[in-house]
């Protein structure tokens, strides 16, 4: 009896599956209109409930807390083996594991809709899905006999539900393909970014969003040898699909660009059938770290990015050829390419597998880089960039003795001699991630064409701002895996607090001592206690400050547990530079914040300064936008934050601004906002110090006019790059008595990517500038790099009883930027 019914619950399973439902029977208005992302979720719960090819593998949520889900598809044979064949496929690159008798599969990641405007990517990935698992598609099944596949169906979903409710509240019944109905006109802040306003797709490395962390944990737990980055574009672009552009990192190997071009003759072969358009080798390079096609790729796998045209398209519109591209067309394109990816990894398994396996194995016995150890000598920062390195997986430890040693000193771009001590950080290139460690430690990475697609520079120990040298040798030392904390300054009486102003950390503890209505004084100069330094910048609480304590001691050490070296000070006489009750102690003045959003404001600024004042700092934060400027009391608030953006301020918002500043505010400007203040009586910020500068300028534009009469017209975008840059590494002087430059170090290195400019400016601080003979790392353009010297980058001007912050770049640039967020603390708490 027990195998009949066996038998019949066999029947039914494979009955079920036999007829499992593809997406536009499940869904019915599937490629007609974008779906709810509960819809998304319930055809894949459905299919997992009904195929017994699919593993749901829930892995977080976002910051609204959306679901964010993976799928593991493969034959049930694999299925039952999934850890062995996950903990095999680690152990095999020396990524921990264990070696388990099982059969050698190839993993291939699928990731979709990383931009939440971009909907045909999640839509594609449930007919993705849905072939991968069809009982009556023969063919993938052949392929999932040898393959992995884990499919994340949407990486954002915030950005992904903003986007498709936005379309469904103002759709009509009928698609209107005319570009100039408005559901192709998306309101401000759009759908492509995260519920902070990031863009995820440059967060990969970074991993400041905590969608990005939570995925690549997961993707670190797997170590893909394929990953397929599935993406929209301008809805007048044909498909996109490798092999990748130039330039190409020098670390992306001969196996992957092999891939690569294997992928573009079986997808091309699959296009041509149908007849549709598309490109390859052009745009989309692999250089910049932090994308979904490179980041995979710096860690072993074939990384590649699946470019559909169809941004603002809609449910359908008439591209500029003439004709109609509707949703479902956007999706049948990406399923098609997605397959064809699967396919070409199945039948290449072997192949992978092979250079996957040597890929670390050479990472780990022959670096591909320059510099064998780098060193991070110890800092207050240097524990932001150790999670950093833990969310990479990278391995790191601390020194545990001194030695002395040359290497390469990134501040000073030259070798230099110098002591590693203990608690300095030490980086090997001989590790499973070599690659990784390497592409992020580099000084300077060679740019194989120009004309890059992003960023061209961004070595940790300059974004950081920490004293760091690079070694081409490994180094014997003896070694611990935490920082040592040293013991407490023993104390008879409380009279004060000390907290170094060295990062992050320093800057959230301010933030919890506001928020607890405590007193804080900051440092003005240097100043000796009984076993104390204390540097500009750094906190001091007063017991006498602050009365209203009645336990002051266990109140302090509960608000700087996580401050771990601050210490007491027992009496306010210094031995050497000020008292603590005298004029190089000011009180700090809590700020009362005004962040401006809305239009004219740009969305992934605006966001960099919300997830700052929200998840950096956790600081309290008023948010207005623009139109509804004129409805708000200025006098409320004390700090206004203007983030970069093309302003159309009334003249009358714009003289509240300057009355807010007169009457003791602080504005802080960032680029494109200081156009609201460029040239304005009142103000000094004007792009040139002289006339006699501004002549010269635009006698040097004149002479450039005429002599493009004679230029060709094939070269005119490289021509335009030499007065442009796209992302560099540009070396700073320091005003280091005044406190917005504060645990910045003896250098700032700015992370400059438009070429804005202003020469030093008259009747203000120029706090931080680019010299004449700068240094400089990645790409600048020939004719911009010289214009760039004796340019102001940040500055103070006093205003009546107030000041505006000038901040030409942006040291807020996509969170990752550490010693930036310093900077930025430094203007919001300590400028006065």
């Amino acid at each position: 009896m027990k195998h009949y019914f066996y038998a019949l619950a066999l029947f039914f399973s494979i009955t079920l599956q036999a007829q499992l439902k593809s997406p536009a029977e499940f869904l019915p208005n599937y490629g007609k209109q974008v779906s709810y992302y509960y819809q998304l979720e319930n055809y894949f719960g459905y299919l997992v409930q009904n195929s017994g090819m699919m593993q749901h593998k829930p892995y977080g949520q976002t910051s609204t807390e959306l679901g964010l889900n993976a799928y593991i598809i493969s034959t049930p044979e694999n299925l039952k083996e999934i850890e062995n064949i996950r903990l095999n496929h680690l152990y095999s690159i020396g990524m921990g594991g264990k070696q388990v008798n099982v059969a050698d599969k190839a993993i291939v990641w699928l990731s979709f809709n990383v931009h939440g405007n971009e909907p045909a990517a999640a839509e594609s990935a449930m007919s993705v899905a849905y072939e991968l698992v069809n009982p009556k598609n023969a063919a993938t099944k052949e392929w999932l006999k040898n393959t992995i596949v884990i499919l994340d169906p949407c990486l954002n979903p915030d950005g992904y539900s903003r986007y498709g409710n936005w379309l469904r509240d103002i759709s009509g019944k009928e698609p209107n393909p005319n570009a100039s109905d408005r559901e192709h006109m998306e309101p401000w802040p759009g759908g492509r970014q995260n519920h902070y306003a990031y863009d995820l797709n440059r967060d990969w490395a970074w991993q400041t969003q905590i969608e990005t962390q939570q995925r690549v944990t997961l993707y670190n737990d797997w170590m893909p040898m394929v990953h397929v980055d599935v993406h929209e574009m301008g809805y007048n672009e044909p498909y996109f699909f490798p092999p990748a552009a130039e330039p190409m990192h020098d670390f992306i190997t001969q196996g992957q660009k092999d891939f690569h071009n294997a992928i573009g003759e079986m997808t091309s072969k699959k296009f041509d059938a149908q007849g549709w358009n598309y490109y390859t080798r052009e745009r989309f390079d692999l250089f910049y770290p932090s994308y979904g096609d490179t980041y995979p790729s710096f860690n072993g796998a074939v990384g590649m990015t699946y470019e559909q045209g169809g941004i603002g398209a809609g449910r359908a519109i008439t591209m500029s050829n003439g004709n109609l591209l509707t949703l479902q067309d956007r999706i049948n394109h990406h399923t098609t390419a997605v397959l064809t990816a699967v396919e070409t990894a199945s039948w290449q398994k072997d192949k992978l597998v092979r250079n996957f396996r040597a890929y670390f194995k050479d990472s780990r016995e022959n670096p591909k880089g320059k510099y064998r150890t780098y060193v991070v000598k110890n800092s207050g920062k240097n524990e932001e960039l150790a999670l950093l390195l833990k969310r990479n997986r990278i391995q790191f430890a601390y020194a545990d003795e001194s030695k002395k040693l040359s290497g390469y000193n990134y501040q000073s771009d030259k070798e230099k001699e110098f002591t590693i001590e203990p608690n300095d950080m030490i980086v090997s290139a001989n590790q499973p991630k070599s690659v990784l460690a390497q592409v992020l430690f580099e000084p300077a990475q060679r740019l194989t064409d120009s004309l890059s697609y992003d960023i061209t520079a961004w070595a940790l120990p300059h974004a950081y701002g920490v004293e760091s040298y690079a070694l081409k040798k490994d180094i014997a030392i003896k070694t611990k895996a935490l920082v040592s904390q040293k013991g407490k300054f023993e104390y008879e009486r409380i009279y004060a607090y000390y907290v170094p102003w060295n990062g992050r950390a320093s800057a959230k503890v301010l933030s919890l001592l506001f928020k607890n209505n405590i007193k804080v004084r900051s440092s003005r100069k240097v100043s000796a206690f009984r076993g104390i330094k204390v540097s500009p910048g750094d906190l001091v609480i007063l017991k006498g400050d602050n009365p209203q304590i009645n336990n002051f001691k266990e109140t302090m050490n509960a608000l700087l547990e996580d401050k771990p070296d601050y210490e007491v000070i027992e009496s306010g006489f210094s031995l050497s530079g000020a008292d603590l009750g005298g004029e190089y102690y000011p009180l700090l003045e809590a700020p009362k914040v005004l962040l401006l959003a809305g239009n004219g404001v740009s969305a992934t600024d605006f966001g960099q300064a919300w997830f700052y004042m929200d998840e950096v700092i956790d600081y309290p934060v008023s948010i207005v936008d623009t139109q509804n400027l004129g409805r708000i009391k200025l006098s409320d608030f004390n700090t206004i934050i203007l983030p970069d953006g093309y302003y159309e301020l009334s003249d009358g918002q714009k003289t509240g601004i300057d009355t807010f500043i007169n009457d003791g505010g602080r504005v802080i400007a960032i680029a494109g906002a200081l156009n609201l203040f460029e040239d304005r009586a009142g103000y000094s910020l004007t792009r040139f110090a002289t006339d006699a500068d501004k002549d010269l300028a635009t006698k040097e534009e004149d002479e450039e006019a005429l002599k493009a009469r004679y230029y060709d017209y094939e070269n005119a975008e490289r021509r335009a790059i030499s007065g442009s840059v796209p992302g560099a590494i540009v070396e700073n002087m320091l005003d280091k008595t005044h406190p917005l430059s504060y645990g910045l170090g003896e250098r700032y290195f700015s992370l400059k990517t438009t070429d804005t400019r202003y020469q030093l400016l008259k009747n203000v601080w120029n706090v931080a500038y680019v010299p004449a003979g700068y240094k400089n790392f990645g790409f600048i353009g020939r004719s911009l790099k010289k214009k760039l010297e004796n340019t102001v980058t940040f500055a103070v001007e006093q205003k009546g009883r107030g000041a505006i912050i000038y901040m030409v770049d942006n040291p807020l640039f996509r969170g990752f930027w550490e010693n930036g967020n310093l900077l930025f603390s430094n203007a919001l708490f300590l400028v006065d």
